[in-house]
């Protein structure tokens, strides 16, 4: 009980220094000062940086990784697919050998095995009659580059990039899509994933409306003034069909899950939906003209087009219990979660992998990809849900809330709850989106 209140005071006082700085501090946006009042801000996007901001590599001293550049002619290129990095140190004059003892020598702090193709890389080259490759910088990723010295003492360093941490608030209002909605505000397209998965079991993103809105606060890593993502949601706030429904955060058995003001948890017993990024091309329907067989026959699923190879997930725990080609349904995985509910996925290209009946899968757990198999007149998903061997319809499926906030817990949940709406309200809309 200590560990879960010291967890849970410690977001307390995170959410109430995110009202307080965002109330009475200049904010930053895009790393540039912004002192604004921001009862008026208009919602786009708008950041506190929460570390210090580091140097860049290459700093007014001119020296990169230490390297003095003014000092060499510089050649930049990429590594091409099956290209060795050694015959690209050979194509600079290293010699062989210095090649062979350097790569051998450092092995433990970098393998030359996994370079990989389309990182870029640079060679500074001496400005006299030689002629001769000093340095080569390898950057592996976005987070890693390695120095390799190559005068008279070979070595290989690596350097890891200083991550600066952003605390940022974002809205946006939803015309098309939530994927859309962050493109248009410049924000980092992973915003609409983290999104997707805190509502996953709340909101069924394939039936967004015009209108519909977000707030969120979360945090956005860069390496200089470029994004590598975000590491963090610490709250949301989602407006769709006329409901609100925020995302409060709240430690419960030393776990970190999301739940709505009334304290019940926003995970549900189901995903809304099996796959993402799709768009629904046929509905649930009794009595449905089936585009290949010309005849009017129920059509007990759902059916979401999409292109093939798209990952199809399992809506919840359970067991697998069938995966065969069956006529006309083609490849299809039957799942029974529990003694009620149990779901078919339809017309799949191929299997996940390890997937065969008898095997238990995990919710979220790619199960088998769209395809075409069977009778279909092109790419898709029918997904089929059932009630005690019964089809009802999957998008008026309500499953209940799984670990709501414990009654001993329920106070401190208020609170905390209390400061993230306080939060939100200092939030505004951009004005640009119509409202």
């Amino acid at each position: 009980m200590k560990l879960l209140r010291s967890g849970t005071i410690f977001i307390v006082s995170l959410c109430f220094m995110l009202v307080s700085c965002i109330q009475r501090t200049p904010l930053k946006r895009g790393g540039t000062s912004l002192s604004t009042d921001t009862s008026s801000v208009s919602g786009k996007s708008t950041s506190l940086d929460t570390t210090a901001s580091g140097s860049d590599s290459a700093g007014s001293s001119g020296l990169l990784y230490g390297i003095p550049v003014d000092s060499y002619n510089v050649i930049t290129g990429k590594i091409r697919k099956n290209q060795f990095l050694s015959s690209i140190l050979a194509s600079y004059g290293v010699p062989w050998d210095s090649i062979d003892r350097l790569l051998r020598q450092n092995r433990a702090i970098f393998d030359a095995r996994k370079v990989r193709s389309g990182r870029n890389y640079s060679v500074f080259l001496s400005r006299d009659t030689l002629n001769r490759a000093d340095y080569f910088i390898y950057d592996h990723d976005p987070m890693v580059t390695y120095v390799f010295s190559l005068k008279d003492t070979l070595a290989i360093y690596r350097h890891d990039a200083e991550v600066r941490k952003m605390l940022r608030y974002s809205s946006g209002t939803i015309r098309t899509s939530l994927w859309d909605a962050t493109k248009e505000q410049n924000l980092n397209p992973n915003l609409s994933a983290e999104l997707s998965e805190i509502y996953a079991w709340t909101i069924d993103f394939f039936g967004l409306q015009q209108g519909d809105r977000f707030k969120v606060i979360y945090e956005e890593e860069f390496i200089g003034d470029e994004s590598i993502g975000i590491s963090k949601v610490h709250a949301a706030q989602f407006e769709h069909a006329g409901a609100t429904i925020c995302a409060i955060p709240f430690i419960q058995d030393s776990i970190m899950s999301f739940f709505d003001t009334t304290g019940a948890s926003l995970r549900k017993a189901f995903l809304k939906a099996p796959l993402r990024y799709s768009r629904i091309s046929s509905h649930f329907s009794g009595g449905r003209f089936h585009p290949i067989l010309k005849i009017v026959r129920p059509h007990h699923g759902v059916d979401y087009a999409a292109p093939v190879g798209t990952p199809v997930v399992s809506i919840g725990d359970g067991r697998v219990t069938q995966t065969a080609f069956e006529n006309g349904s083609g490849r299809i995985v039957r799942i029974t979660h529990n003694s009620v509910y149990s779901t078919a996925y339809l017309h799949l290209s191929r299997f996940g992998p390890g997937i065969a009946p008898g095997v238990y899968v995990k919710q979220g757990q790619v199960i088998g990809y769209v395809g075409s198999s069977g009778l279909s007149t092109g790419p898709h998903l029918d997904f089929r849900f059932y009630r005690n061997g019964y089809p009802v319809d999957p998008l008026k499926v309500e499953a209940p809330p799984v670990n709501p906030v414990k009654p001993e817990s329920i106070e401190l949940f208020r609170e905390i709850s209390r400061g993230y709406i306080s939060l939100f309200e200092t939030i505004s809309y951009d004005t640009t989106d119509g409202q």
